[in-house]
């Protein structure tokens, strides 16, 4: 006679789902022996307006490296760059205003825009004060590593 497996915890179910909803998180997996369980919401959103935590702070590259080229094939040492690779988004949330926007005067630590990268919204800081002189993505463009994004004089 076959072995009769037994039913799926739905109490486990439950605590996996209260995990989620008292840590924000948005999914969870447990696995113990052959049994493999996978709790996760539905439809995370692409944009947030609140401050998101980052894994690590964002690091921007020295100064010698931080010179890009720009639309007009000059070299600019005030670009700002990339600090890693996803998609750049110039306002928090779809519809809403832009963070920064040409001819604006930002301070340093400033949101200028967002990158998502592996499903998470990076805030972007200005690395110095002064006024936004380009901006050289668009918004939902992809970005590389050290692409020019920016130019603050």
């Amino acid at each position: 006679m076959a072995d009769k497996k037994p039913g799926i915890d739905q109490t486990l179910i439950r605590d996996l789902a209260n995990i989620l909803n008292e840590t924000d998180l948005t999914e969870i997996e447990v696995e113990q022996d052959d049994l493999r369980i996978r709790v996760s919401r539905a439809g995370t959103p692409q944009y947030v307006s609140a401050p998101v935590p980052v894994a690590a702070p964002v690091q921007f590259a020295s100064a010698a490296s931080a010179s890009a080229v720009t639309d007009a094939g000059k070299a600019s040492k005030n670009a700002v760059t990339s600090p890693m690779v996803g998609t750049a988004y110039l306002s928090p949330a779809p519809g809403s205003r832009a963070f920064i926007e040409v001819g604006a005067m930002v301070k340093e630590g400033q949101t200028i825009l967002i990158i998502e990268a592996m499903k998470t919204m990076n805030q972007i800081p200005a690395p110095r004060a002064g006024k936004v002189t380009e901006i050289l993505v668009q918004d939902g463009a992809p970005v590389e590593y050290g692409e020019a994004l920016i130019v603050i004089e």
